[in-house]
């Protein structure tokens, strides 16, 4: 019995470091998502360069300021907060793990059966987004900064394979 256990045991470690890791990537980017969906379509931020060339022009942009590069970069300093704001919930049938908003954002009651809210739980999921926030910066950014379809799935899953077990994850809105 020691024995069959000590074979299992490493690999529901593993699982569950898998959905940890999966569970805040989606998280994350559903937080950064929200997010830009906050900020007014029509604020600005100038971009380019602040040098005045040879003939007296300078090469300023002006670009949305919900996707430029120094928002996103703001939201990915502070957006791993919001981590305390979920709660785990364990599939019946799979026992797989997945993370969902206790506290919704407009303040409406939310269904919380099934849903364990627990002081580690959101200390590892914030442990985790904030790995997962530093090591693929770049990618969160290059993606969020263009107005792409399915960033949870392209990044979670595709380009970084944190959740290659959750393709079939349906997508939940905020």
């Amino acid at each position: 019995l020691a024995v069959a256990l000590a074979a299992l045991l490493p690999a529901a470690c593993a699982r569950r470091s898998q959905d940890l890791h999966c569970g805040a990537c989606r998280a994350l980017v559903d937080e950064l998502e929200w997010e830009i969906a906050q900020v007014d379509p029509r604020k600005t931020i100038q971009m380019g360069s602040f040098r005045i060339n040879p003939d007296g022009s300078q090469s300023v942009v002006e670009v949305p300021y919900a996707r430029s590069e120094a928002h996103l970069t703001e939201l990915l300093e502070r957006v791993c907060e919001k981590m305390k704001e979920y709660g785990e919930k364990v599939d019946p049938s799979t026992h797989r793990k997945s993370y969902v908003r206790v506290i919704s954002h407009d303040g409406t009651k939310m269904d919380l059966s099934g849903v364990k809210i627990d002081g580690d739980v959101a200390s590892s999921l914030k442990f985790a987004c904030e790995s997962i926030a530093e090591e693929y910066e770049d990618e969160l950014i290059e993606f969020l900064s263009h107005e792409a379809d399915n960033v949870k799935d392209r990044l979670c899953s595709k380009r970084t394979d944190l959740c290659d077990h959750a393709l079939h994850i349906p997508h939940d809105e905020l």
